[in-house]
């Protein structure tokens, strides 16, 4: 048509074509989105999940007297009038703090009711006054280093407290450090000896073979029994200080080959005798502590003073001063001479028995007197009846006699009477 616009067949063909390109378009931007809303759906998600996993872990649950701290992996229970061991600490702890409380009785396992302590390291019982620990009562703490039974008024601590229940088959203990300062003497004390108490539980099996530090300060000891240290062979610290020790002949210290320190303070040691010098000796690396002790300066000083002067293991020795005689009250050890150490002069020995014997003698002969005085004494009695009367009589003889030497007429009348 003239004039007119004309559509022929290539026109429709490219109509076409646009609308092919459109629909191609659009399926491509279509799947684009799905793809790209996958994608974001699938990151988010991963990302929740890393969120979630890098949660903490909700901490373990605290008994209600104790304070937690899971940082510092410490339970403390303090004055909190516990009568038993908390069953449910948390497992995490190392450090466990039980002090000032009213546990009385430490039973065979007493830390294995609940979870296992599998990282109990330290254990603090001080002041919770404790009087019997039994057999087994550490039991099932495989970490234990670390012991604190100071100022309990302990009575009976079992050989076994640390070894077990049945020392025959349990494990030695892991313990590096006991502490039993200060331990309170019970009521009763009549029967207790806290010498024989201690050293039982030391001696027993070879429990604490790996023990390293021991403190036993504040005690009142006055002894050491035989052998308390035998089965200690790892220790390299002993605080015996303020006890009231006035000897160190019955221990041994030989055995003690690792010992770095030993402390002696404020006892009663009046002189150390040649065996325990020649054992000290035998210890070059140790260090020896005996400040504030009566040391009484006689002949019997001698030995001591020249080991005084020789060796350098004993700490502050230049501060050592005489407490007895009067004479050497307040001198320096180091600076005494043989000819200043005196002692009184005493009987030989032969002499010494000789008037020991002569007193059991006569004691003898007293109890054998007094004896047959008891046995006689109704015999005597009549006897001293009979003396009495004789005496009686005499004495009114003379009575007659004077009475008529007194009077010239009777006098008089006796001599006409006798002619």
């Amino acid at each position: 048509m003239p004039g007119g616009c004309s559509r022929g067949p290539g026109a429709g063909d490219a109509r076409l074509r646009v609308a092919r390109l459109a629909l191609v378009l659009l399926g491509w931007v279509s799947s684009s989105s799905l793809t790209s809303l996958a994608t974001s759906s699938t990151s988010s998600a991963s990302f929740l999940a890393s969120v979630v996993s890098a949660q903490p872990s909700l901490p373990s649950h605290c008994p209600p007297p104790c304070e937690c701290s899971e940082a510092a992996r410490t339970v403390k229970c303090v004055n909190s009038d516990l009568t038993e061991v908390p069953a449910d600490l948390p497992p995490y702890v190392r450090n466990l703090f039980l002090t000032g409380n009213q546990l009385a009785v430490l039973p065979a396992g007493a830390f294995a009711r609940g979870a296992p302590l599998a990282e109990l390291a330290a254990l603090n019982l001080s002041g919770s006054h404790l009087q019997e620990v039994h057999a087994g009562a550490f039991e099932n703490l495989p970490s234990l280093r670390q012991l604190d039974l100071s100022h309990n008024p302990l009575h009976k601590l079992s050989p076994f407290a640390f070894s077990g229940s049945n020392a025959s088959v349990s494990a030695p203990s892991p313990l590096v450090e006991l502490i039993l300062n200060h331990v309170l003497p019970p009521v009763d004390k009549e029967k207790w000896s806290i010498e024989s108490m201690v050293a039982a539980a030391l001696r027993a099996g070879q429990a604490l073979r790996g023990l390293r530090r021991l403190e036993l300060a504040s005690n009142h000891f006055l002894y050491l029994p035989q052998d308390v240290l035998v089965q200690l062979p790892s220790l390299r610290h002993l605080d015996l200080r303020n006890n009231s020790l006035v000897s160190l002949t019955f221990v041994s210290f030989r055995n003690l080959t690792h010992l770095e320190s030993l402390h002696l303070e404020d006892n009663a040691l009046k002189v150390l005798h040649n065996g325990t010098l020649a054992e000290l000796q035998g210890l070059p690396q140790v260090r020896v502590f005996l400040d504030n002790n009566p040391w009484v300066c006689d002949c019997h000083m001698e030995d001591m003073v020249t080991w005084l002067k020789e060796t350098e293991s004993v700490q502050s020795k230049a501060g050592l001063t005489c407490a007895f005689p009067e004479k050497m009250r307040n001198r320096v050890l180091l600076e005494l001479n043989s000819s200043d150490l005196e002692c009184d002069p005493i009987l030989p020995p032969s002499l010494q028995t000789s008037y020991v014997f002569l007193g059991i003698v006569l004691a003898l002969i007293g109890a054998i007197f007094l004896l047959v005085l008891y046995l006689n004494r109704k015999g005597i009695k009549k006897w001293m009846h009979n003396i009495r009367d004789a005496c009686r009589d005499h004495m009114e003889g003379y009575h007659y006699r004077y009475e008529i030497n007194a009077d010239p007429r009777l006098t008089n009348l006796s001599s006409n009477s006798d002619v």
